[in-house]
């Protein structure tokens, strides 16, 4: 979570069920967010117990899927409305109505239906083997539901080959479902605008990312012909792999050297020489073994960031340049161009480095043009996140790489700033967005991290980002164009009389 945190406090193996708040406490960020967190898990663990890893109420179960052939076009599928769950949380897919401006009537259609409606096989609104409904009703062109192609936060782009549905059948159709932080940089409408321009935002928001996928049948290892169950047998084996993370990380403190030039800054035994409580944030940029992977880091957990107004080469002019010198640019800092496609797609670009600023204008000069695709259209909110790892020269030791993030090594412990160290443990393989995060105190002059009985530093997985993954269909194309891979669940209760042996009241 790419938020202003000072620490993430939630830990599932505790058991906690709630927080107290106590009369004439400080109140902290991190006691609010871990009654959330604590909530949050204890539904979605009932969810998941119920219902099982995936599946939708019936009636509304959502995210049927219709294959619609492309013709003299690129091929699309419909993802009717609906709900459904994947491992406890909650995916909308009904697609919200256009709106009707003032003073215009009100238009409807001869197929509108209930939200999240289920069309039986066969009837209007169901694909058949050729696409066609029978009538003139389509649901890849009607606008009444999403299609893999306008679908909320996929941001396919019909320019990439490899956005496209697979041209060989058969291949599955799953759904993707993880969570991010949304800010006031991305939704202007979280900012409360009494507060004025010269305040900072308040409180971000997490949202519920779902993605409707293609897979591959030859990346699937399903056997030939499979029936839906072997189907689905195989997709939880691919799944499986995907989600588990390999890699694991550890933080710690060492008292660097030449810290007795600044014996003022903190106290002379603290490892942790930084002036000020920070929140350590270790993100993977570029994944893959250690031979490729790279990695970037913040002080503010990746929370600095600067809604861009317009960019014109290398220049980029932005909404605001911070509050403070805390969380301001200056030449030789290292920023992510982002928006929200960007950031839904996972796929990382180039860290660019701050060459000039020009405070009056609010605007900063990049090292190089940003690529194409990112940042351009005002629609999509795009913004400049700052990471703090600068170049060479710089107070960490970690060396550069070329795409602007650092080079991960595994076995040795890294240093990164202020004594703080970090450590790759061997033969991990990297995900761009893993991340872990540490506290570091200057009350303690350490960082807040697990630790053996002996204060050796304990390895952790990934902190985030947790993929959650359900098959929705395996698509063959011909007559039988899909095959129906959800699970639906009727309502527990029942009336009393239909109980055999219920007593009654």
């Amino acid at each position: 979570m790419h938020a202003d945190l000072s620490r993430v406090t939630f830990r599932p193996a505790k058991h906690y069920s709630g927080v107290l708040a106590q009369q004439g406490r400080v109140q902290l960020d991190a006691d609010a967010n871990e009654q959330t967190a604590i909530t949050q898990h204890q539904a979605r663990a009932l969810a998941a117990d119920l219902i099982g890893q995936h599946g939708g109420p019936h009636g509304a179960t959502g995210f049927r899927i219709d294959y619609c052939p492309g013709e003299n076009k690129l091929d699309n599928l419909a993802v009717h409305g609906g709900r459904y769950y994947v491992d406890g949380i909650l995916c909308d897919a009904d697609r919200p109505p256009a709106g009707t401006p003032a003073g215009q009537a009100p238009t409807t259609t001869p197929h509108d239906a209930p939200a999240g409606a289920d069309a039986p096989a066969g009837s209007e609104g169901s694909t058949g083997s050729d696409g066609d409904t029978g009538g003139e009703h389509h649901p890849c062109t009607d606008g009444t539901v999403w299609t893999y192609w306008d679908q909320p936060d996929a941001y396919r782009d019909p320019e990439k080959p490899a956005d496209r549905l697979p041209a060989q059948f058969p291949y599955l159709v799953y759904l993707k479902v993880w969570e991010r932080t949304v800010t006031a940089a991305e939704d202007p409408e979280i900012r409360e605008v009494a507060l004025g321009a010269a305040l900072p935002d308040t409180a971000a928001r997490i949202k519920t990312v779902w993605q409707v996928l293609p897979l591959a049948g030859t990346d699937l290892g399903a056997p030939a012909n499979p029936t839906a169950d072997q189907v689905r047998t195989a997709f939880r084996t691919w799944a499986d792999a995907h989600r588990t993370p390999t890699a694991t990380a550890a933080f710690r403190t060492e008292r660097p050297e030449r810290s007795d030039d600044e014996p003022c800054l903190t106290r002379p035994d603290h490892r942790y020489r930084g002036p000020e409580n920070q929140l350590y944030r270790v993100e993977i940029h570029t994944g893959g073994t250690a031979e490729t992977a790279t990695f970037k880091w913040s002080r503010e957990n990746g929370s600095v960031v600067f809604p861009v107004a317009a960019l014109d080469g290398t220049w980029v002019e932005l909404a605001t340049l911070g509050n403070d010198d805390k969380l301001d640019l200056g030449a030789g800092d290292r920023v992510e161009l982002a928006d929200s496609a960007y950031t839904s797609r996972g796929e990382p670009a180039d860290l660019l480095r701050v060459e000039e600023v020009d405070l009056p204008g609010r605007r900063v000069r990049l090292n190089a043009e940003p690529g194409p695709g990112t940042g351009r259209l005002p629609g999509l909110h795009p913004f400049l996140r700052r990471w703090d790892h600068r170049a060479p020269g710089g107070r960490g030791t970690a060396r550069h790489h070329r795409n602007g993030a650092l080079k991960l090594v595994e076995g040795t412990w890294i240093d990164l700033e202020d004594g703080i160290q970090l450590w790759f443990e061997p033969g991990g393989r990297y995900r761009p967005g893993d991340y872990w995060a540490a506290p570091a105190r200057t009350a303690t002059g350490t960082v807040e991290w697990p630790a053996a009985a002996d204060g050796r530093p304990l390895l952790q997985p990934p902190a985030g980002v947790d993929a959650h993954y359900a098959p929705l269909a395996w698509v063959v194309g011909g007559e039988s164009a899909v095959t129906d891979l959800r699970y639906t669940f009727r309502p527990l209760a029942a009336p009393i009389e239909h109980i055999e042996g219920a007593s009654r009241d």
